[in-house]
Formats: C-alpha cells, structure tokens, sequence
C-alpha cells in the first residue's frame, strides 16, 4: 500500500519542478528593461527558474501542468499582494502539506525574482 497520498503527490510536484530544472531547457530569462510584469512572467515560465507551468495551468503559457490549481482570478483568491507572495516564499505556512516548493525559504527565487512573480501572477 502507498503511505499518504498528499505526501505522495507533495513529493511528485517536487520532483516534476526538479525535474524541469534539469531536463528541459530554459525558456527565456527575464531581461533587462522590462517591467516587473514581464520580468515575473518570464521567471514564472523559465524552466530553470520558477517553473510554475510545471505544476499550473497558466493562461498563455505551453504544456501546463494539472496538479495544481489553474492561476486564474488571482486578486480574488489573494485580496492582497502580501499574502500572495507568502503563499509563492513558502506555501508550507498556510498549509504543512502542500507540494508547492518554497522558493523562498529554500533560495530557490531572489527575493527581486519572487516580487516580480507576485506582480505578473497578481494580473491573472
């Protein structure tokens, strides 16, 4: 028998994430001059970097994931900015179980780069 099924899928959305760091090749890099909007839609689809298409359906973005909830209405589900960005620095506060990486307290994102993901993900 397989242990605990949230544990279970915990692991596999962090091993997909892993996974993408090192198998697929990097989309492309947030540039220089660009807004912060931009900036976080390149970090949140860059392979290498946020790899939130691992995990969400993103509108606009290719080969989505479904393990996770679709990114859509993204002001409604977070009133504000704050609490997202907690959710994106360390989704295991809100919820222990939860199979969305910490970028933050593991360093995977800056702390520029996970502000720049709450304003692009902010707009969904």
């Amino acid at each position: 028998m397989i242990g605990n099924p949230k544990k279970l899928i915990g692991m596999v959305g962090a091993i997909t994430v892993l996974a993408g760091q090192f198998i697929i090749s990097p989309m492309a890099s947030a540039a220089e001059g660009t807004s912060a909007t931009e900036k976080g839609k390149a970090l949140a689809f860059d392979r290498m970097k946020g790899n939130c298409l691992a995990c969400h359906n993103i509108p606009g973005g290719a080969a989505p994931g479904n393990i996770a909830p679709a990114l859509i209405a993204m002001q409604t589900r977070f009133p504000n900015k704050a609490d997202l960005r907690r959710q994106i620095w360390d989704a295991t506060i809100k919820n222990p179980e939860s199979a969305m990486p910490p970028f933050g307290k593991h360093g995977a994102l800056s702390e520029d780069e996970i502000d720049a993901v709450v304003e692009f993900i902010w707009t969904l």
